[in-house]
């Protein structure tokens, strides 16, 4: 029986699910910490395949944007040295080349019979496919073991012919196709499939405030809706976060400012009142 697959936005995660949240805040701190690098973090989805996490993130820097997709397995706890994360990084136009694919490849899936364990494929691959991004190369094969069918997708940097440095890769498996394919979907319609962001509006840097054990960070972006605001509280093991459209900031401020001179004035009331009883 197939385990359930879910799309989830990642500011919903449960405490029980602790490794994933300590990988995430390190990756948001890395992003804010990047200041040099003016990495900024427009959107994020979660999916939960069987035993696995995937996060999906677009980000933004002078170079344009690009999707970040990152595996967390079950049993790993944390995000450090142990090398307890893959991650791939694609270009927006590259990324809209592997939706594409990931439509081939979940038919392909959906066409197969069940696994013969006595007749498996050679190399244990169903089908394959490359995709070549200037001085990168994805791997794309649909492979079969005995733990059943996956796609994996490996990346390598290449020169000319030569191939440099170890291969980084995912592996989903084939089961979650469809949804990886329309959650990647989602964020390619909400923010294109350009990989320069030259005709972007100039945008404030974001900024960021210590209240306690709480880190409150104040980003803003834009997507084809226009300009938004992200509003992010980081705990040691929590993270959630808002989004407020441009054309509600104003409204937003009086509100919010409204709330602070209501404070005022009961604080103020409370200290007259302390003074008339101590006399």
């Amino acid at each position: 029986m197939q385990k359930r697959v879910s799309v989830s936005e990642r500011n919903s995660l449960p405490s029980h699910r602790s490794e994933a949240q300590i990988g995430l805040q390190a990756a948001f701190h890395q992003g804010h910490e990047d200041g040099g690098k003016g990495v900024q973090e427009l959107a994020t989805k979660t999916l939960h395949i069987q035993s696995k996490r995937f996060y999906l993130d677009v980000k933004q820097n002078r170079r344009g944007r690009f999707l970040k997709i990152a595996e967390v397995s079950g049993q790993q706890e944390t995000v450090g040295a142990g090398g307890n994360k893959s991650r791939l990084t694609l270009s927006m136009s590259t990324a809209a080349e592997f939706r594409d694919h990931l439509t081939d490849f979940s038919e392909h899936y959906a066409q197969l019979g069940p696994a013969n364990p006595d007749n498996p494929p050679e190399d244990g691959r169903l089908k394959s496919e490359t995709m070549v991004k200037e001085n990168r190369r994805y791997y794309l094969d649909l492979k079969e073991n005995a733990r059943g069918r996956f796609l994996r997708v490996s990346f390598q940097f290449v020169s000319q012919t030569v191939n440099r440095g170890p291969r980084t890769q995912i592996a989903l498996p084939a089961q979650g196709l469809v949804e990886f394919r329309d959650a990647l979907t989602e964020l390619l319609d909400e923010f294109g499939t350009d990989d320069m962001s030259a005709e972007q509006p100039e945008l404030p840097e974001g900024r960021h405030m210590r209240v306690e054990n709480k880190n409150f960070y104040f980003d803003i972006g834009s997507n084809n809706r226009g300009v938004y605001m992200r509003i992010s509280e980081v705990k040691s093991t929590f993270r959630t976060s808002i989004t407020i459209p441009e054309k509600s900031w104003v409204r937003f401020r009086d509100i919010f400012g409204d709330y602070v001179e209501k404070m005022k004035e009961t604080q103020q009331r409370k200290e007259q009142q302390d003074r008339s009883s101590g006399d």
